[in-house]
């Protein structure tokens, strides 16, 4: 009887890992491992399965030592924790198999793996097993078609700890309409939107339920509302399902912005428990939303659409998420102030900020390759790395976006908690995606989050509870949810601009011990080395990841000086 082990490896930290605020509450993960989960419902049943999630628990030596096979499904910012899992299956001799969008994308870059299972494996993976055992099998599998998912299988959830997550996950559909020049989902999953039936996450939900699971899901689709139609025929049967049980899921999703026109949908939405939906806002500049083939987002009859589409949906009941970017060709320096301003008045407390990442594969990577503006800089760890020439001068860009990410969440939290407040003064209540709590728990959740906030932070957090308390009582809870994902995200901005700093820092002392003179240079070479060590020793613990790649520059620079570096370090490389 095989056994196969399904690993999944670690994401870095990232603004929606929401790691910080997780601990404060003892979980270790947001979401569990959904692709792994569902290529695990595809092994027959002679299999024996063995789930690691890296993002809550080690891979140990006894897991390898059982395991025939490893199998693994990873995203682009897993890169680096999947090439550290792959080399230690290697040691082990457990030959590693391969599939999720990364290794879709970027197989050719990654080496240790025995076989690709590449794009959509529900077709594909059958026959993979029975090459496998064969002993027959090829290096890459790849799938001939986009496969229609009403043959997906319900993921396998229980071979995970529920306990472990804050929100489980399913999938609705896959596949997106529209075709943004940034965007990688069409070329991954097609502009034809396919979906599961009704029945199918009335199971997927029912096998939740089942293990215990009460809280959020995140319904994972790139765009839940790509395929109208099918969305109407499943929001009444997830709103018989909810009302069944007395609600026990909220539910999120992410859409695109012309979900504002949809007013039907949107309240079917909320009466199956939607209290919450993503939108791909990208940029508050109609200029560059149209150089990137984001016509959607834009309209000619209505100068501030944006802003009118967060709040009609924030009115029907759901909280907006945005997520934004900087650095698309059309941006000017106008677009720092823009964004923060669009952001604060709109009440997107939930708004991550990207610097935009040319990505393989994509329209937009295409047409810059052909412009020669394309740079080799490694993506997956560093928030500020920049694999393109941008419009914008680069050192421009990144200060401004260190400006709107410090800005938006600065170290007080001012500013974010006003946005909350903000939604709260514009969001509509729904008796049914509020459930009441007990005025103790409140006050235990409320001093709990207080206890982990920075003490900067704690007078613009207690005036916040104050003003909810009395104007909004119904939303403390979320008050209080908010108010520890404002923790996170401001921690994450300062981890990303504290390492970046950091490699600049050694950049700009390479420039100048390039530019000295030799007089004294052993003694400056000394001194800028002890500069270094000292700011690298200063880098708080929990700002430092796997692969955050500082040791690597540290010790980079360090070659230099010391003339043990075989070649020259160039000012900009590190």
């Amino acid at each position: 009887m095989p056994n196969a082990l399904l690993i999944y490896p670690e994401h870095p930290p990232t603004y929606w890992g929401a790691n910080f605020a997780l601990e404060m509450v003892g979980i270790k993960s947001a979401f569990p491992p959904l692709g792994l989960l569902t290529v695990a419902a595809l092994f027959p049943p002679e299999y024996e399965l063995r789930v690691i999630d890296l993002n809550t628990g080690p891979l140990e030596d006894s897991d390898l030592e059982w395991a025939d096979f490893a199998f693994t499904s990873t995203m682009l910012t897993q890169r680096v924790s999947l090439q550290t899992v792959i080399d230690r299956c290697n040691r082990a001799s457990v030959p590693v198999i391969a599939g999720g969008p990364h290794p879709t994308t970027f197989h050719d870059e990654i080496r240790g793996v025995a076989h690709f299972v590449l794009d959509e494996a529900e077709e594909t993976f059958a026959g993979f097993l029975k090459d496998l055992e064969s002993g027959m099998a090829r290096t890459i599998y790849r799938e001939p078609r986009k496969p229609d998912m009403r043959v997906t299988p319900v993921p396998r959830f229980d071979l995970i700890d529920l306990e472990n997550y804050h929100s489980m996950g399913v999938q609705f559909s896959r596949g997106c309409p529209f075709d943004c020049e940034f965007c990688d989902i069409t070329k991954l999953y097609g502009r034809v939107t396919r979906t599961k039936s009704p029945e199918q996450m009335v199971a997927e939900f029912d096998a939740l339920y089942n293990l215990g699971w009460r809280g959020q899901v995140f319904l994972v689709d790139d765009n839940f509302i790509g395929n109208k139609r099918e969305a109407m025929k499943l929001l009444p049967a997830l709103a018989d399902w909810q009302k069944s049980h007395g609600y026990p899921f909220t539910l999120c999703t992410e859409a695109s912005v012309n979900l504002a026109r949809m007013d039907a949908l949107m309240e079917a939405m909320v009466e199956a428990g939607f209290d919450a939906v993503f939108l791909g806002i990208e940029s508050p500049n109609p200029k560059a939303l149209i150089k990137t083939k984001k016509k959607q987002n834009t309209s000619q009859r209505d100068d501030n659409f944006l802003f009118n589409a967060v709040r009609k949906i924030q009115r029907t009941g759901m909280q907006v998420q945005g997520g934004f970017i900087l650095g698309l060709d059309g941006d000017d320096e106008s677009v720092f102030d823009a964004q923060i301003d669009f952001i604060q008045d709109s009440g997107i407390p939930v708004a991550p900020i990207y610097l935009l990442t040319a990505l393989r594969g994509t329209d937009m990577y295409s047409r810059l390759e052909s412009e020669g503006r394309l740079q080799e800089v490694p993506l997956g760890t560093s928030a500020m790395a920049l694999n393109f020439r941008t419009e914008m001068a680069p050192d421009v860009l990144i200060a401004g976006y260190k400006r709107v990410t410090s800005t938006l969440y600065d170290p007080t939290l001012e500013n974010y908690l006003e946005r909350c407040l903000t939604l709260f003064e514009h969001l509509k209540p729904v008796p049914h995606l509020q459930k009441p709590r007990s005025a103790n728990a409140s006050f235990v959740e409320m001093m709990g989050a207080r206890a982990r906030l920075d003490p900067e932070q704690i007078p613009a957090y207690t005036k916040f509870i104050a003003r909810v308390s009395r104007d909004h009582p119904r939303m403390l809870p979320e008050a209080i949810r908010l108010a520890a994902l404002g923790y996170h995200f401001e921690k994450v901005t300062r981890s990303q601009i504290a390492l970046n700093d950091f490699r600049e820092f050694l950049t700009s002392e390479l420039r100048a011990l390039e530019d000295a003179r030799l007089d004294g240079i052993c003694e400056r070479k000394d001194a800028a080395l002890v500069r270094a060590r000292a700011l690298h020793a200063s880098l708080p613990q929990d700002f430092r990841f796997h692969g955050d790649g500082v040791d690597e520059a540290l010790e980079s620079f360090r070659a230099f000086v010391t003339g043990e570096s075989g070649n020259p370090v160039r000012a900009g490389a590190i």
